[in-house]
């Protein structure tokens, strides 16, 4: 009696053992498709390549921007969302500069690119600020100002 008690409880045990092996498994399966999806959908937003965005299968359209404008029209695609892809166009000198981005993406693009232009507007429109601080440091030098002079004392 006791040794079939015995075989009972090592039975339960062993299919407990077995359903949260299944259990954990399964959840495991869970865990590393949602990453999967969720590395998907992030791993296709902002800059990428054009391979990968050619890929997304929504039509491409391409702007051309100077080499000094890339950073500062990124940081407003980032702004608005865009997925887009610089290319270096080299048949050319000097060299273009390509934006892809895609077709639905346009009127985003378009927000982003005028938005863009306007702060470039405005920039020209702003004083440099190496002028500025050449001018206050010559308006520093001519205010009259404490001025110490050191003299030795002689001890006799």
């Amino acid at each position: 009696m006791v040794v079939k008690l015995q075989e009972e409880i090592e039975q339960k045990s062993f299919n407990i053992m077995i359903s949260t092996t299944k259990l954990s498994a399964r959840t495991v399966l869970r865990a590393v498709k949602a990453a999967f999806r969720l590395y998907q959908s992030k791993a296709s937003q902002g800059k990428q390549s054009v391979r990968t965005l050619l890929r997304q299968n929504r039509g491409v359209s391409s702007v051309e921007i100077s080499k000094t404008g890339i950073r500062g029209l990124e940081r407003y695609a980032k702004k608005y969302g865009i997925d887009y892809a610089i290319r270096k166009d080299t048949s050319e000198v000097p060299p273009r500069y390509l934006v892809f981005f895609k077709a639905p993406d346009a009127e985003a693009f378009h927000s982003a690119f005028k938005e863009y232009s306007a702060s470039l507007l405005n920039k020209d429109k702003r004083p440099s600020v190496l002028t500025r601080l050449q001018e206050l440091v010559q308006a520093a030098a001519e205010l009259p100002g404490k001025v110490r002079h050191k003299q030795e004392e002689r001890g006799l």
